[in-house]
């Protein structure tokens, strides 16, 4: 109902309609009363020295462990002084329509080589941030750095549902996982284990709802990086194939808004495809080189989709990237708008009655770096 008729029909009392009517209109209203949410990506949070979370590190692996270990260090750096900026930024966009801060995968850096440490390292980043961000409801999905080291898994299945229950306020038990703020619903998804028959129940439990948010780590469109495949349903297997295409379709024709980390960029992606709709913004808090602060684009277009990864001669492990032209021709014709940039900060996402829109702030900017207009 658009705000006017509303009004309209308040002045002149319902008239016609039953008190139950009244109520109802009323109350629908309220449910879908404008909101905004605030959004971190990728946090990594960690510290200096090393030693805090690390002492029990074991990877054996040489190339592994030594980039590993200077993600510690890139971490300790970062989160000495940036990070803390941005973070205190990220508090000062609540205003009194802010629902809920969303954190979206690998809140921690992990890596701890002990499970009870690991445990300590959420509680840690769960307590801090809470404090930091005025008590809001905090909600988070588990990311691939989330379960990694000795027992992380294990560690993370074992806490972290209780907790996300607390902040949403309802009991779960599984990292798949769904809300609603209003008659919106929030479907928060492990991509790291997709539960696909947990998806699909979630999916048709919400299916009247008005937007349907899909919260993952790793993104639901392909990533034009060296790693491509790391999305939901990824991989290159006929059975991983045939639910990416099953959850693609489904997910466009909810004209799903998908709300993703992982890459360690501010990307913007608007797919139409499958008799619908995917639009996805990937968020972006991995402040780790101070011109990161900025909003600077690499990649604008959809003839720029799958080209910037055409530049990287070798990953991490000194391979080669796996030519991957033929999955990205998949998605670029149905690609309405592309814009990819390294920056990281914090983001305000405000769902108003027609529109709905997501402001970056670059580093700790105090004015708006981009807006993203999602519907």
């Amino acid at each position: 109902m658009e705000r006017r008729d509303f009004l309209k029909i308040s002045a002149t009392g319902l008239a016609g309609l039953c008190l139950s009517d009244e109520l109802n209109l009323l109350e629908a209203a309220s449910r879908n009363a404008p909101y905004s949410v605030v959004l971190l990506g990728d946090t990594h949070y960690d510290t200096e020295p090393a030693s805090v979370y690390h002492s029990f590190y074991n990877e054996p692996t040489e190339w592994l462990n030594k980039v590993q270990r200077a993600e510690f260090a890139r971490n300790g750096e970062m989160w000495r002084e940036r990070c803390p900026r941005l973070m205190k930024r990220a508090s000062e966009l609540i205003t009194p329509d802010t629902k809920m801060a969303i954190q979206l995968g690998d809140l921690i850096q992990g890596d701890c080589g002990n499970p009870e440490v690991h445990k300590k390292m959420l509680t840690d980043v769960m307590y801090d941030f809470k404090k930091q961000l005025g008590g809001l409801p905090f909600v988070t999905v588990v990311g691939n750095h989330d379960i990694r080291g000795t027992g992380a898994k294990q560690a993370y299945h074992d806490m972290m549902p209780a907790l996300m229950g607390k902040e949403i306020g309802k009991e779960i038990s599984k990292t798949t996982f769904a809300y609603n703020i209003g008659d919106d619903a929030y479907i928060v998804i492990d991509f790291n284990d997709p539960d696909d028959a947990e998806v699909e129940k979630l999916l048709e439990e919400y299916k009247k709802c008005r937007h349907t948010f899909i919260v993952v780590h790793g993104p639901l469109l392909p990533m034009d990086t060296g790693n491509a495949r790391w999305f939901y349903h990824g991989k290159n297997t006929p059975e991983h194939t045939e639910a990416r295409l099953h959850f693609r379709r489904l997910f466009a024709q909810r004209k799903a808004i998908c709300l993703a980390g992982h890459v360690h960029r501010t990307e913007f992606a608007d797919w139409h495809g499958d008799g619908g709709r995917i639009t996805q913004m990937t968020i972006n808090s991995v402040w780790s080189k101070p011109e990161l602060g900025r909003y600077e684009l690499i990649s604008e277009g959809p003839d720029q989709y799958g080209e910037y990864r055409k530049g990287i001669k070798t990953l991490a492990n000194g391979k080669k990237p796996k030519d991957e032209t033929a999955l990205f021709a998949e998605y670029r014709p149905g690609l309405k708008a592309y814009s990819v940039s390294p920056a990281a900060g914090s983001y305000k996402m405000t769902v108003g009655r027609r529109h709905i829109y997501v402001d970056f702030y670059a580093g700790d900017s105090r004015e708006i770096s981009k807006r993203f207009i999602l519907r």
